[in-house]
Parts: structure tokens; sequence; C-alpha cells
């Protein structure tokens, strides 16, 4: 059976990319499709621009406290149709990057949406039709709107506000995980006055309950009207505002509202479920240890197999497939102690377990601390950072790290790979501090605060 190529790949974010590359740079012959913009989530709607905002929006905290240390500054107004444009000249750039590594690696790309006709057939919106003996789908995943709210074609979703032509005065951000709690506090910190709607208990759902309460009241202490079990029920578009509803009978209005619900799957319409590949309850992509779909010659990686949805594990799972399928070597992608942060303000970092899912697990030792870093107790600021550390009453071992402070992101990367590699309580407790830091406190907790 003859094949146009050897590798098709469908989506151009950063797991696709990564695979139709790296499979070209063996020899195999290899195609792409992508339908919108090079890059995926991450590059043009998610990762870069949300990070470039969080960086914007500190600005505004950073100006108080060097008044407060004694510099003569004044914040001005936030430009956002200046930092917009510059926000989208970085995402070209960083588009004209991917696109050309692809280019350099010998990779045909087709800017177009592509589905299947069979197990080795892709059709493109066109109508071209290619045959290839191995396919991958990487499409990702997008943001869920519930429809079956009255109005809720009013609302943006997360992925509108790089777009906004001007910034709203107020917003309703409307969902309790890590998207909608970042641009909380990023549009917080721009200026603007939001408020959070979320129906579950607490926010950050299946992150650590400690540290989930802890950035809570953070953020209303900052300002932002957080109200949890409290959801949408109605939305009404007014003469100069969006009147919502929601289910316990508060009325609020706003210039903007945003849903950060969750997100779905890219699955829906590529012939997926015709041609013999499984999909799960919410439209993932089902797949083995080795990315692999129930249809032999099709693969899938990233948010569509809906495992663990972040980038840099995206990234992996496109190499894992590579070198199983083309390097002969079978390889699965490691998922196991996978570092990840949260960019509120503070940022929250975590690695391992939580301490409830610990507590299950085995026999645990808490350390905690939370205190007001020196930066923060000379100029009577009252943020308070968290270190907590989770081990095992029998082997020692780190089972989990979650760090609540500047920069926890940088901090949780190192921390990851000491947990990784199996480090002990007493492997900290002999590292010497650095001092003075804010950090210094994960080797210096000495007495567990629980055990469980």
């Amino acid at each position: 059976m003859a094949f146009d190529f050897d590798l098709y790949v469908i989506g151009g974010g950063s797991g696709g990319v990564r695979a139709a590359r790296t499979a070209a740079e063996t020899g195999a012959r290899v195609a792409l499709a992508e339908e919108y913009r090079m890059g995926g989530t991450c590059v043009i709607r998610g990762c870069v621009p949300k990070k470039l905002m969080v960086f914007a929006s500190g600005y505004s905290g950073a100006i108080e406290a060097a008044r407060a240390y004694g510099w003569s500054v004044k914040a001005g107004a936030f430009d956002w149709k200046k930092f917009r444009k510059a926000l989208h000249a970085e995402l070209d750039r960083l588009e004209a990057i991917y696109r050309s590594n692809l280019e350099k690696a010998g990779v045909e790309i087709h800017d177009q949406r592509a589905t299947l006709d069979d197990a080795h057939t892709v059709r493109l919106a066109d109508g071209k039709t290619y045959r290839a003996k191995h396919i991958l789908i990487a499409t990702g995943g997008h943001s869920f709107l519930p429809d079956t709210v009255p109005g809720h074609e009013q609302a943006w979703t997360s992925g509108d506000v790089f777009l906004m032509e001007d910034l709203p005065k107020r917003v309703l951000i409307v969902g309790g995980g890590y998207i909608a709690c970042e641009f909380a506090c990023i549009l917080n910190g721009l200026g603007v006055a939001v408020t959070q709607y979320y129906r579950g208990a607490q926010i950050l759902r299946g992150f650590d309950d400690e540290a989930r309460g802890h950035i809570a009241e953070l953020m209303q202490d900052q300002g932002i009207g957080l109200h949890v079990g409290s959801d949408v029920e109605r939305i009404e578009k007014r003469a100069d505002c969006l009147w919502v509803k929601t289910t316990d009978g508060r009325e609020i209005e706003v210039d903007a509202m945003i849903y950060a619900a969750g997100r779905i799957p890219n699955s829906a319409g590529l012939g997926l479920e015709a041609v013999g590949v499984e999909l799960g309850r919410r439209g993932e992509i089902i797949v083995d240890d080795y990315s692999q779909t129930a249809v032999p010659s099709i693969f899938a990686v990233g948010d569509v197999t809906d495992r663990i949805n972040l980038t840099p594990v995206a990234i992996r799972e496109g190499a894992a497939f590579v070198e199983t399928v083309f390097n002969g070597n079978p390889t699965k992608p490691d998922h196991d102690l996978v570092p990840s942060a949260v960019f509120t303000q503070p940022e929250y970092g975590s690695v391992g377990l939580t301490e409830e899912a610990a507590r299950e697990q085995e026999p645990i030792e808490v350390y905690c601390a939370a205190f007001r870093p020196m930066q923060n107790a000379f100029i009577g600021k009252n943020e308070r950072v968290l270190f907590k550390l989770i081990v095992s009453a029998e082997s020692r071992r780190i089972l989990g790290c979650h760090i609540i402070a500047p920069d926890a992101g940088e901090l949780i990367q190192m921390v990851g790979v000491a947990v990784k590699m199996g480090a002990t309580k007493e492997d900290f407790d002999r590292t010497v501090a650095v001092h003075p830091t804010m950090s210094e406190e994960i080797v210096l907790m000495k007495s567990p605060v629980r055990k469980a």
C-alpha cells in the first residue's frame, strides 16, 4: 500500500509540532495540518500571552511597594492598547518561529482543517486527501461555555481576553480553576474591579486544601470579590452593561463577563469514532501508555487526550511517540511527579501529592510554615507566603511540596528535581540555607505541624 506520508499530524500546538519536527528529523516524510494558527493554545491563547499579562499586572503592586521603600514614583493609567499591540507582535514572532522550525525540518504544512476518512486517510477542507502510515491527533482543547445559561452568548471565554479592544472597568469571572484564578489576579492587577463566582465550596479543586484556602484569602485581601457556592443563572445585555443573576439570588452589573469553567478536548467532527477511535465521556481520546488509540495507525497526544493538560507534558508525549514509532525504542511519557504552577499573585507552585491524597496512601508527616517574608514585613504588607512539605513517615521521602510565594513557579522547578530524584526530609535538612531568603524556610522546618 502506497503512502503519501509516513506521518500526518493534525494540530499545530506544542505536542503536534514537536512530534512532526522530530519525526521529520529521522528522515520520515511528515505533513501537519493546522486550521487556525501555529503554536496552539499555549503560544496563541494560553500560557505565553497569559504570562505576559501576569508580568504587566504585577507592576501596579511593585510601584506601590517602591513608594513604601522610599522611591518617589507615581503610577499612571495602564495602556491596554499599547500592551495589546506589543503582545500580538510577540505572538506573531513566536508563531513564525514554530512555522520556520517545521519547514527547516522538511515538514509539509497544510493551513486547513483536517479530518479522517479511514485509519490511514486524511481529508483537508479543500477536499484533498492524503494517505499516511501513521496519523497523530494533537488538536488540543477549547474553553467550555455553558449554552444552557440564558444569555450565555454575551460572555467571553478566557481566549477572548487577549483579543478585547478595551480594558473593562468591571468584570465577572465564572470558574474556580487555575485559569479563572489567574485571570482574576491579572485583571485586578491591571486596575479592573473583579468579581469571581465559583459554584464549588472552594477554588482550585484538586489542589492541596490548605494551599487553596491560603490563595483564596490572599485574593480577597487584594480586593477580588470572590464568592463560592454561587453559579450564574441568567445573563442579560442592557444599555451600558451586562446584568447577571446568580443561583443564590445575587445580582451584579459588569462591563464584561468571562467564563473560565473548564476546557473540552477538541475531538468533535474529526471522524474519529467512525474509524474506530474510542472517546471518553468528555470527548477525550482514549490512548494506551504509548499514546496509541484503539486503531493501531492512529495516535494522540496533548490536551485532546485529557491526561495532564500542560504544555511541557504534551511536548514530552510528542517526543515519546516519535521515539516509539520512528526510532524503534518503545517509550512511555512520564506522567509521574510533574511540577506545575498557578500564576496567581503570588504564585502557587506544586509537585507531587496533596496532603489529602498522601494521607489516603500512607502515614505521613506535614511540615508547614506561613509567614510574612522580609520584603513585605519591612513595609507593613500583610501578604504571607506558604511553604509546605508532605513526608512519608516510613520512607522519609518528600511526597509533595507546595509553595505560595512570589516566583513560586521558579522555585518549584528546582524542588521538582529533588523530589523526582527521591529526596528525603533529611536530605532537605542537611542542605544549608541561603540567608536571608524566604525560600530558606524549605530546609529549616524541623518539626511536623501534624501527623496523619
